[in-house]
């Protein structure tokens, strides 16, 4: 379909570039892209925007009554590449009749192998290990120096048996777990059945798991669900591990919470060091990027990373090609493969 005038869009960051040359290729839009790396400043977007007709954006970019004002009434949609939403001013969106576009459902292999390997990382004391090579630490063989936790034989405890937690369990399984135990909103009989896996409250799970990984979405109601009650039931050998997600389903919520909320972090940091429990392992924080002074980041039984669940080359762009067709199709009165339900 090609129009008598072109459509500008504006885009936020340097995308990977299968979504870059799908909208480059529209013959009825023109692009403009912010060509960094590094965040687009808030006065620069509401100048960049102004007259666009569509807007693709990250979870670093605030799209307030603000941006919206600047964008004008030409603005039709709005692409996000991400499956959070937190950072879009839904209501205001919702009142001017503009679509939106997001990336569900795409980051469900990226992120359990993520977490796999974050668990392994921290219950095995990789980072400890690699930090003894460094600094000379490493002499002779000694019969218990940086012995960690194995998998085998041993109880899994997943919050969120969703498609993330399945694909976890899924992982897991073939390193001889014992037992599978997991906690949500209501049992899933069906999902459970591949991992034998049991529904149970989320004190049981905290007392009987060995290794607990949350997998949960973020919402109001799992907010510091694990604090220091929870952490004060877990075994003091466990491992727990955080790479809690956004919660991705066709309706929005307008409650800004950040990621690694699910956990309190205070009570997290007492329990990992008066040796409450053994070590733990985190892909999500609050905030984000956590500050480099935060007591967590002092600790070596801590294991933290960027919030890089989804960073894989292959995730990424499809990502960014499902964020760019999202913005096409919004352009041109088409469905969308994945459209938030305002």
């Amino acid at each position: 379909m090609r129009l008598g005038r072109l459509m500008k869009v504006f885009v936020t960051r340097r995308i990977p570039p299968e979504g870059r040359a799908a909208l480059a290729q529209a013959a009825d839009c023109e692009m403009e892209l912010w060509d960094s790396d590094e965040p687009i400043p808030s006065k620069e977007l509401e100048q960049r925007v102004a007259g666009a007709y569509g807007l693709l954006c990250l979870l670093s970019d605030r799209v307030d009554k603000k941006i919206l004002d600047a964008a004008g009434a030409n603005l039709k949609v709005i692409s996000t590449l991400s499956v959070g939403v937190d950072h879009l001013a839904l209501d205001e969106i919702k009142k001017r009749g503009i679509r939106v576009g997001y990336t569900p459902d795409v980051l469900t292999d990226a992120t359990a192998e993520l977490a796999v390997s974050l668990l392994l990382t921290t219950c095995r004391r990789l980072p400890e290990a690699m930090a003894e090579v460094k600094n000379g630490g490493w002499t002779s063989w000694k019969p218990l120096w940086m012995c960690g936790y194995g998998l085998t034989q041993s109880t899994v405890g997943i919050m969120g048996l969703g498609r993330i937690g399945q694909a976890i369990a899924r992982r897991l399984k073939p390193f001889g777990i014992q037992r599978f135990l997991y906690t949500g909103r209501q049992p899933k009989p069906q999902e459970a059945a591949e991992f034998q896996a049991e529904f149970v409250s989320a004190s049981q799970l905290a007392a009987e798991s060995d290794f607990i990984v949350v997998a949960c979405s973020l919402t109001p109601e799992t907010k510091g669900l694990c604090n220091r009650d929870f952490f004060q039931k877990m075994k003091k050998t466990a491992v727990f591990v955080n790479i809690s997600r956004q919660p991705g389903g066709g309706t929005h919520t307008t409650t800004a919470i950040s990621r690694g909320d699910v956990v309190n972090q205070d009570d997290l940091y007492q329990a990992l060091a008066s040796g409450q429990i053994a070590a733990a392992g985190l892909d999500v924080t609050t905030p984000e990027p956590l500050p480099t002074e935060h007591p967590l980041l002092t600790l070596k039984n801590c294991v933290i990373l960027p919030h890089i669940g989804s960073a894989t080359y292959k995730t990424r762009n499809t990502m960014s090609l499902l964020a760019a067709n999202n913005l096409l199709a919004g352009l041109r009165g088409e469905p969308m493969a994945s459209e938030l339900k305002l």
